[in-house]
C-alpha cells in the first residue's frame, strides 16, 4: 500500500497530490461532524430520558472530535505528503503541536463525561444528600486540578518541542537551587491555597451546597475553586472568600453531618398569656404544615422580665430553608392567634395611679 501511495505521488504534481490528501482529511472531518450532529439531534429530542453514557460521550466530545480526528488523520498521512526537506520538519512539528492541543481538549472533556456519570450516581435531588455533597465536592476539586495539570503538561510538551527552549532548560538546571528558593517564596501563598484546597476536598469542613454562616452572612456554598470559595447569600449576593479562610478562621456549618435543623421563635407576651392554650395552638399549626418534620415542637418559658415573659418556641425541619419558613409561619400565626383570642396577652405597660387619685378626691371634698 505504501509503495502504491509513493507511485501515485510521483506520477502527480506535488501540489495536486497534497491537495488530494488535505481534501481526504477534510472529508473525514466532515463525515465525523455529520455523524455527531445526527446523534446530537437524536439525543436532543430525548433529553428527558435517563442518563446515557453514549449521550454524554457525544455531547462532550462533539466539538473536540471535529478537530481531533482530522488532525490525527493528517499526522498519520504526513509521510505520504510530497514536501521539500526544507519545510518537512517544520510542518511535522506544527501539526504535532496542534494534535497535542487537540488531545488536551479531548482529555478535559473526558473528565466532564466522568463528572456526568458521578452526578447521575449521586443525585442532589433528595432530602438527605450528605453523601452526594461529599462526593461532588471532591469531584469538583479533582476536576479543576486535573484541568490545570493537563494545561501545564500540554504547555510543557509544546515548549519542549523547540530546540531553543530545551537548551534554555538545560542551562537553567545549574541554577535550580537558587531558582527553587525564589519560586518557593514567590508562590508561598498560592501553594498554601492549593494545600488548603486539598485539605477541604478530602477532610471536608465545607462541601458544595452546605449552608454556612460566615462573616455574619447566611448562604449556601455555590462553588469551590482551587483558590477561593463562592457563597450564595440568601438575597442572591455572592460572598467570595479565599479558600484558606475555612482552614484558619471559625465559621458555622449548619449541614455538616445532617441537613436537619432546629428553629427557634421568641415571643414576648404579658403575664396573663394562657400558655397551655398556646401549646395546643402550636400543635395544631405544626400538624397543618408540611414544613415540620415531626421531630420537635414545644413552647417553654425561658425568661421573665419586669413587664413581659419570654416564650421560646422550638421546632424542627428537614433543612435550613424549611426551618426559616417554618419559623416565620409559626411566629406570624401565634401572634395572630393572640390578637384574635387573647388580646390582653399582648405586651403592655402598667402604671399604678391609685394614691394620686385618693389625694385628688380628698382635696376635691375639702373644697366642697
Amino acid at each position: 500500500m505504501e509503495k502504491q501511495f509513493n507511485t501515485w505521488s510521483k506520477q502527480m504534481p506535488h501540489l495536486v497530490w497534497n491537495l488530494l490528501i488535505i481534501a481526504a482529511v477534510l472529508l473525514i472531518g466532515y463525515v465525523v461532524k455529520v455523524i455527531v450532529k445526527l446523534l446530537l439531534n437524536y439525543y436532543k429530542n430525548k433529553k428527558d430520558a435517563e442518563y446515557s453514557f453514549l449521550r454524554s460521550f457525544v455531547t462532550h466530545f462533539s466539538k473536540s472530535l471535529n478537530h481531533f480526528i482530522p488532525l490525527l488523520t493528517l499526522n498519520i498521512l504526513l509521510p505520504y505528503f510530497a514536501l521539500k526537506d526544507v519545510y518537512a520538519d517544520d510542518i511535522r512539528k506544527w501539526f504535532g503541536i496542534l494534535l497535542v492541543i487537540s488531545f488536551a481538549a479531548l482529555l478535559t472533556n473526558a473528565i466532564k463525561i466522568l463528572e456526568d456519570f458521578i452526578y447521575y450516581k449521586y443525585d442532589f435531588n433528595k432530602e438527605d444528600n450528605l453523601k452526594e455533597r461529599k462526593v461532588r465536592t471532591q469531584l469538583s476539586f479533582v476536576r479543576k486540578l486535573s484541568t490545570v495539570l493537563i494545561i501545564l503538561i500540554t504547555l510543557s510538551l509544546i515548549l519542549l518541542s523547540f530546540d531553543s527552549v530545551r537548551k534554555l532548560g538545560a542551562g537553567l538546571l545549574t541554577g535550580v537551587g537558587i531558582g527553587g528558593i525564589i519560586i518557593g517564596f514567590a508562590a508561598q501563598k498560592s501553594l498554601g491555597n492549593l494545600l488548603a484546597g486539598f485539605q477541604i476536598a478530602f477532610t471536608q469542613p465545607i462541601r458544595i451546597d452546605d449552608v454556612l454562616v460566615v462573616e455574619g452572612e447566611w448562604g449556601r456554598v455555590e462553588d469551590i475553586t482551587l483558590t477561593y470559595v463562592v457563597l450564595n447569600i440568601w438575597d442572591q449576593r455572592r460572598l467570595i472568600l479565599p479558600i484558606n479562610y475555612f482552614i484558619e478562621k471559625p465559621f458555622q456549618n449548619w449541614t455538616r453531618t445532617t441537613s436537619q435543623l432546629l428553629g427557634t421563635v421568641f415571643l414576648y407576651v404579658d403575664y396573663e398569656v394562657p400558655i397551655d392554650a398556646m401549646r395546643e395552638e402550636l400543635a395544631r399549626l405544626l400538624e397543618a404544615t408540611p414544613l415540620w418534620d415531626k421531630r420537635v415542637g414545644i413552647i417553654q418559658v425561658t425568661d421573665v422580665k419586669p413587664s413581659t415573659i419570654e416564650l421560646r418556641v422550638l421546632v424542627s425541619a428537614r433543612n435550613s430553608s424549611m426551618a426559616f419558613d417554618l419559623r416565620c409561619y409559626i411566629r406570624e400565626n401565634l401572634i395572630k392567634y393572640l390578637q384574635q383570642n387573647y388580646p390582653g396577652s399582648l405586651p403592655k405597660n402598667r402604671i399604678e395611679i391609685n394614691s394620686g387619685l385618693d389625694n385628688f378626691k380628698k382635696s376635691f371634698a375639702s373644697d366642697i
